[in-house]
């Protein structure tokens, strides 16, 4: 079986690390999330170009706003975490997930990963108040960051969190946020490099979509049993 990884770049370093060559791997930018039709049309330009000779496609996203939904290949399998987007996959599982927005419902999350994908509110504020100037722009950003009263900063574990975690902090009291360190995990991602997505028991758990050559990605398969 030959496989091929398709991740979002705020996963890609810990794909890469986990295939450690096992699978072929291409990253596509984070921002493609803030377009939902333009992240599926990209996906799909993606997996049209994987070689005939892979036979099983990862994909490193969740349903990522409906952005994974319609994509299908003709050759390959293809196979999604059964996510809503990528903090579960930093978490672990979807119950962790769930865990931490019962326990906090205004939380803003980032990874290594997304701080150095370059796309995260005060980079945003940035790119804004060199166009309208500090004051309009820290308006306009407050303004969206307004429901997010944390910030939780997910710890990985993948390489040197330090310079992450304080730009991470510097994030927090910018917009006048709790800041918090919580725990990652690669468990999620490591059961869909590894395969268990094919075995019988991780097939029954519904951690994973897995859609044949020839079949198109539905919503009802990641709302079956959620």
């Amino acid at each position: 079986m030959r496989t091929h990884i398709i991740s979002c770049a705020t996963l890609g370093d810990e794909l890469k690390r986990l295939a450690d060559g096992s699978a072929t791997c291409s990253c596509l930018p984070f921002g493609l999330h803030n377009t939902p039709d333009r992240l599926r049309a990209t996906l799909q330009a993606e997996i049209d170009a994987v070689p005939e000779d892979v036979d099983t496609i990862l994909l490193g996203y969740g349903m990522c706003g409906r952005g994974a939904l319609g994509l299908r290949s003709e050759h390959c399998r293809l196979v999604i975490p059964k996510v809503d987007d990528c903090i579960a996959l930093s978490l672990g599982s979807r119950a962790e997930h769930l865990r931490q927005i019962a326990r906090a419902p205004g939380t803003f999350y980032l990874t290594k990963g997304w701080i150095e994908s370059g796309d995260d509110p005060y980079t945003e504020y940035l790119k804004a108040a060199e166009r309208y100037g500090h004051e309009r722009a820290y308006r306009l950003e407050k303004r969206i960051m307004a429901n997010y009263t944390r910030l939780a900063f997910i710890n990985t574990g993948n390489g040197d969190m330090g310079e992450a975690r304080a730009y991470a902090q510097r994030v927090a009291d910018f917009f006048g946020m709790e800041f918090e360190e919580i725990e990652g995990s690669d468990v999620f991602l490591r059961k869909l490099v590894e395969g268990e997505w094919d075995h019988p028991q991780a097939r029954a758990s519904g951690d994973f979509v897995v859609v044949e050559a020839g079949q198109t990605v539905e919503y009802a398969a990641f709302s079956a049993d959620r």
